[in-house]
């Protein structure tokens, strides 16, 4: 199943690439510069080390300047390109349903996940190794970790899962922090500064071997495939350019970078890819009226 999905995404992603080929040159109309955001789903040094060799990537082939950006949450992101400071960005799939209300934002490829072949990844819920904690009903009235409210798989999916199940997250645990990041989630359960913490496979896979093992967690719950995580612009910038970025992404080959990323590489998507997230989004805020 995965070499098939694979085979046609190549086939279809290689046609569409060389249907782009001859926008590679730079236009009349492109800005001499973009800015690239990054959401945090790590520090500041390790999406440096990720994104910041597909930022280079970028620059040379579209032949203007790339300049990164990572902002200390998600909403920085959003608002960054909200107010034209942020022309591309990487999103987590909520993040980017908000930024088409407030940024104009519009999803041009997604992550194909490395782990499934598959472009979309899975929520984790990680316990500590020996800390007894193996099941959902274990971790009551301990200390829990969501990432940032803008999180995907860390805030939304889980937030959905204890809702579906009759949990509140603020009574049912002793203590709800917000870590940030995935790599904070990660990092917190494994000092114990909490107990347990939403992420998901992509960033758990990526610290793997350097900032923490295979045996140094529990997984105690994963989620069902959520969409991957898009890369997206503006709406407003030249039509050439948004096909030129699109194509750029699709034809991205650093084999080393991306193993670093813990992804395949990027497949064309369109926005309705992330109507099964808004559809999480609406259930969350209906959970609201209800409190």
């Amino acid at each position: 199943m995965r070499r098939a999905f694979l085979k046609k995404s190549v086939v279809a992603t290689l046609a569409f690439a060389l249907s782009l080929s001859a926008l590679n040159a730079k236009q009349a109309d492109w800005p001499k510069e973009i800015t690239y955001g990054v959401i945090p789903v790590a520090g500041a040094q390790g999406l440096q080390d990720t994104f910041g060799n597909v930022a280079k990537y970028l620059q040379k082939t579209l032949d203007i300047k790339v300049k990164l950006v990572t902002p200390s949450d998600y909403a920085g992101v959003i608002v960054g390109m909200a107010h034209k400071h942020i022309d591309l960005a990487y999103f987590g799939p909520k993040s980017y349903c908000e930024a088409t209300k407030r940024a104009n934002a519009e999803a041009l490829v997604v992550e194909i996940d490395a782990e499934s072949g598959t472009p979309g990844y899975y929520g984790y819920i990680l316990t500590k190794k020996g800390s007894g904690l193996k099941t959902l009903a274990d971790i009551k009235g301990k200390k829990w970790a969501f990432t940032d409210p803008n999180s995907t798989s860390g805030t939304l999916v889980p937030t959905v899962m204890f809702a579906n199940k009759g949990i509140n997250p603020q009574t049912y645990f002793s203590r709800v922090i917000y870590s940030g990041s995935h790599e904070a989630s990660i990092l917190s359960v494994k000092n114990g500064k909490v107990d347990a913490a939403s992420t998901n496979n992509l960033d758990y896979n990526r610290g793997l071997g350097r900032q923490w093992n295979a045996d140094t967690f529990n997984i105690i719950w994963k989620s069902k495939l959520i969409p991957g995580s898009p890369m997206a612009v503006r709406k407003d910038l030249p039509e050439s350019l948004k096909m030129a970025i699109k194509g750029a992404f699709i034809s991205y080959h650093d084999k080393a970078n991306l193993a670093k990323m813990k992804i395949l590489g990027y497949v064309a998507a369109d926005d309705s890819t992330f109507d099964s997230v808004r559809d999480m989004i609406k259930f969350k805020e209906s959970l609201k009226k209800k409190q």
